[in-house]
């Protein structure tokens, strides 16, 4: 009985460890993502456009009124022809509302408000949803829908 009594608690505590070690990996990600999508409002406020960038994989593919439109040096060129007109952003970017949903062990779907001010104009702000992929360089966005 003692024998019995002895497996089960044991088969308890693995199971419990697992619990928690199973939960402290998507956590990891979800603060690894955010971080990286913090990486481009500093990127952006400090008017560093490829460092706003780096978070994109190359063949990342934006939505446009067209239709999704793809790679990282078009993403560029949007910023260039519209937010980033004057060579730099005119306003300071922030998110808020930001909700990471883990789908697998390398894909998230990432939403949230992007928050515009500043700069002598009216705020902006807009709903995102991007889709972002691990690779070895970490998390990355392959989709925004801004």
């Amino acid at each position: 009985m003692k024998k019995l009594l002895s497996i089960v608690i044991a088969l308890l505590f693995t199971a419990s460890l697992n619990a928690v070690f199973s939960q402290s990996k998507p956590d990891k990600d979800v603060a690894a993502i955010k971080a990286e999508l913090n990486l481009t409002a500093d990127g952006w406020n400090a008017g560093d456009l490829k460092k706003y960038l780096a978070v994109y994989v190359p063949g990342a593919k934006e939505m446009t009124a067209n239709g999704p439109m793809g790679g990282v040096e078009h993403i560029e060129q949007t910023m260039k022809n519209g937010f980033w007109k004057t060579g730099r952003p005119l306003q300071v970017l922030r998110y808020e509302s930001v909700t990471v949903t883990m789908l697998g062990k390398k894909n998230a779907l990432v939403t949230g408000q992007y928050v515009l001010t500043g700069g002598g104009h009216p705020d902006r702000t807009g709903w995102f949803t991007t889709v972002w992929v691990k690779t070895n360089d970490g998390w990355r966005m392959m989709h925004d829908h801004s």
